[in-house]
């Protein structure tokens, strides 16, 4: 076995490596899993990213794993891997809350498909990671748990609402994760704590059975700290399912093998804030302004301009207001208290909605993913901020002003990215710079209709570009 069997070093190898060291036998799955709980236990107080813990099942779960090696059985391509799902998705026989007073004691008797397609492919369940109260908001905290700090800054927020998986992942808890995304959760946290986070085409990674009818806002997800892990956990999670009508065809195996950067020059556009719809702050301008240089830099051709996405925001809205009158309407009715402001708010404008205002939403979506996807006969990529804001005070529910443009509710700072949740493209948040604060940026790079390799390819050509140190500053000061 290797001596790299603890500390820090160990908790930051790529998941890839990993993954081909467990297979050579130079590393066990209970010292990959030894390593990262002493990781969790470093320093999970500081952050409060991981908010259940079952090590007795995991190191139970990594000795079947290594006796599967030891007798030379067909290993999946996540084989001994430590991984934390996050709360909002059921995880059997370990307590899933939602991030819910409601749910504090809840205990699944069946795995969300995501999990079971994780575990199925080898991954080592140890635990669970924070989450706003049922993933509402970009900002991880509920009354559960409370707040998640951000590595970087601990006066901050990570983000949300897969804020407590981007955290894990910068700290070395865990070397991929599973999250969510309907207005950004997958992509804020990572743009705020220096990881990737992949917001996959509608329909590649399925949600399974669903209650929610024609909702095709919120997608399953990955996040990891490189390009190239991303494409390992897309090649466990990815692929049909017969519970989902509106799942890809494509099997998982695409995105199986090595990760070959796509070279050929690309065509992008370009747009700090989508031809001046968005206010975005003066710290994450200044971050990004060297992007168009940066991206002719590898070969790619900058046009300066920005789709039209006026009417997604209406879309959006609605579309959403309607999914949490379906989901939580119910149990609003009968337990107001027990839900914060924002979830009562949204269910309220769900149910004075008409079915004539959500089918009208319904149809200018698809108008808007016609139009939208119509820009790649001339565009390879669409690039623009992940986050108008760097990280916000952890005590603050949202921003309440974005370059002093009052934001009237919790969604309207998260618009860089939800608008682009309505167009139904994959879209991926890369580190690639530093605030004059210190804080993280992230790039956000959208392919083209079900174009998931292609971004995934694009983006691991950028990422060689970049000079980025991920080790927060909360490793880094404890290195010094």
């Amino acid at each position: 076995m290797s001596d790299l069997t603890s500390g820090e070093d160990l908790c930051h190898v790529s998941a890839t490596e990993l993954v081909a060291r467990l297979a050579r036998r130079e590393l066990s799955s209970v010292e990959l899993l030894e390593a990262h709980l002493a990781q969790v236990a470093e320093w999970n107080a500081s952050v409060n990213a991981i908010v259940t813990l079952d090590e007795e099942g995991a190191y139970a779960r990594a000795r079947r794993a290594d006796a599967m090696i030891a007798k030379g059985a067909p290993l999946g391509v996540l084989h001994g891997l430590p991984v934390a799902h996050k709360d909002t998705h059921r995880t059997r026989g370990i307590r899933t809350t939602f991030g819910s007073p409601l749910f504090h004691d809840h205990v699944p008797e069946s795995n969300d498909l995501i999990v079971s397609r994780l575990q199925g492919a080898g991954a080592i369940t140890f635990g669970k990671t924070n989450t706003p109260e049922f993933a509402a908001g970009s900002h991880t905290f509920n009354t559960v748990f409370g707040a998640t700090r951000n590595p970087w800054d601990l006066s901050k927020t990570p983000g949300g609402s897969s804020g407590g998986a981007a955290v894990a992942l910068s700290l070395g808890f865990q070397p991929i994760a599973d999250g969510s995304d309907m207005g950004g959760s997958l992509r804020n946290p990572a743009s705020f704590t220096g990881v990737v986070g992949l917001r996959p085409s509608f329909g590649r990674v399925p949600a399974g059975p669903t209650t929610r009818g024609e909702e095709r806002l919120s997608v399953p997800g990955a996040m990891a700290r490189n390009v190239a892990d991303i494409a390992l956990v897309l090649s466990a999670i990815a692929g049909p399912d017969p519970g989902m009508a509106a799942s890809l065809p494509d099997s998982a195996a695409l995105f199986s093998g090595p990760l070959r950067p796509e070279r050929r020059p690309r065509r992008v556009l370009w747009s700090i804030d989508l031809d001046h719809l968005l206010p975005v702050d003066r710290g994450v301008r200044t971050a990004l302004e060297g992007t168009p240089a940066l991206l002719e830099s590898i070969g790619w051709e900058v046009v300066e301009g920005a789709p039209s996405l006026f009417d997604a925001d209406e879309v959006f809205r609605t579309l959403r207001a309607a999914q949490f009158f379906a989901t939580y309407g119910n149990m609003v009715e009968r337990t107001p208290e027990m839900f914060k402001e924002a979830i009562r708010w949204n269910v309220e404008w769900g149910r004075a909605l008409t079915e004539q205002q959500i089918a009208a939403a319904r149809r200018r979506q698809r108008e808007i993913v016609a139009m939208f996807g119509e820009l790649f006969s001339n565009y390879d990529l669409v690039a623009l901020p992940v986050s108008q804001v760097l990280p916000f005070a952890v005590d603050e529910e949202y921003p309440k002003s974005v370059e002093g443009v009052e934001m009237p509710d919790y969604l309207s700072w998260m618009a860089s990215c939800y608008l682009i949740s309505v167009t139904e493209h994959p879209a991926l948040s890369l580190p690639i710079a530093m605030s004059e604060t210190g804080l993280p940026v992230g790039l956000q790079l959208v392919g083209a209709p079900r174009g998931d390799l292609a971004l995934l390819q694009a983006a691991a050509y950028l990422e060689q570009a970049v000079e980025f140190d991920g080790r927060p500053a909360l490793l880094q000061r404890e290195a010094g």
